[in-house]
């Protein structure tokens, strides 16, 4: 990562973990004792945190459709008509899940590389997560891609002819293992993304982190999913299956007592005030466990034709912003 985007992070963030070892060693120290020993600050007077970012603004699950990523954009004030961004200090979280399903996940990843330049000159930020889409990529579980999503990376990756891992696909799929297989580039531009990220008291995970997850360590999971991205490691075998942080429903789907207690001390040892996940598609941003766990997973991709909708979180508290109704359409002209 470039001086100049820790620069911006430092300057945009408050106090921002993001759940890496190799992160959390390039930032600074005060970072990396936040990181080490949640919750303990010893700075003194004369050493007062970074205030906070003045807004917030967090996207759920996008799935290969540009011009949804776009009306998110446009409804949290990130960007104009010509996808600039306007955000000034605006900090804008997007929570996973950009790939699959759509077609244009290619130009989700630029735009998203480009704004985040562009939002730190201006003193905001842009944190893209992993979420389980991303990780089946890396594990070459293509499942849930399109036909559009494979023509996309043609041309993007250069493909060995004589690659023996890519004899069990068929050639219009190649670039995109190759794209997305360890040690690919865009596997690597995955590593550098988090799985979880805290600001100040907001932690944002795709699916939820349980409590065995901060029993194992949150910098342990972030550096272990980094390095099978890199292709230096094999894969967690935590990370097969549902149970894992980018899986899990707990806090989104059917949620208890027990879920809401689990989610309590979650936040309690992290320090934290709220959860902000994605994963399960609501019709609408939804609140848990007396507001401290908000899904905001509207399924608005195009692949679910739900609702436009984005969380804002501000100084004055957290809601929910959505896109104005399309206009109906016009009835036809008299012959």
């Amino acid at each position: 990562m470039s001086e100049r985007r820790l620069r911006g992070r430092r300057q945009a963030n408050g106090r921002l973990r993001a759940f890496s070892l190799a992160r959390a060693l390039a930032a600074l120290p005060i970072a990396l004792l936040l990181l080490l020993h949640p919750g303990c600050d010893d700075r003194t007077n004369d050493e007062p945190p970074p205030p906070p970012p003045p807004r917030i603004v967090a996207v759920g699950d996008l799935h290969g459709d540009l011009q949804a990523t776009r009306r998110a954009l446009r409804l949290a004030g990130a960007i104009d008509d010509q996808d600039r961004w306007i955000g000034g200090a605006l900090t804008v979280v997007q929570v996973g899940d950009i790939l699959d399903r759509g077609g244009e996940e290619r130009a989700i990843l630029e735009l998203f590389d480009r704004l985040r330049d562009e939002a730190e000159a201006a003193g905001g930020a842009v944190h893209l997560l992993n979420g389980n889409h991303e990780v089946l990529n890396v594990a070459l579980d293509l499942r849930y891609v399109t036909a559009q999503g494979f023509a996309d990376f043609v041309g993007a990756v250069t493909v060995p002819p004589d690659d023996p891992q890519l004899e069990g696909y068929p050639p219009e799929r190649r670039p995109r293992v190759v794209a997305f297989r360890p040690g690919g580039p865009y596997a690597r531009k995955l590593a550098d993304q988090p799985f979880v990220l805290q600001i100040d008291g907001n932690v944002f995970v795709h699916g939820g982190v349980r409590p065995r997850d901060l029993d194992y360590g949150l910098a342990e999971l972030g550096e272990e999913m980094r390095l099978w991205m890199l292709g230096e490691a094999p894969r967690p075998g935590w990370s097969y299956g549902e149970d894992n942080l980018f899986w899990s429903r707990d806090y989104s789907r059917d949620v208890d007592s027990t879920d809401c207690a689990a989610l309590g001390e979650v936040l309690e040892r992290m320090g934290a005030l709220r959860m902000i996940v994605g994963h399960t598609v609501h019709d609408s941003i939804t609140s848990y466990c007396d507001g401290r766990v908000w899904c905001i997973d509207t399924g608005m991709a195009r692949y679910y034709q739900g609702e436009t909708m984005v969380l804002e979180i501000g100084r004055q508290g957290v809601r929910t912003l959505r896109s104005p109704p399309e206009p109906p359409p016009e009835p036809p002209g008299r012959p």
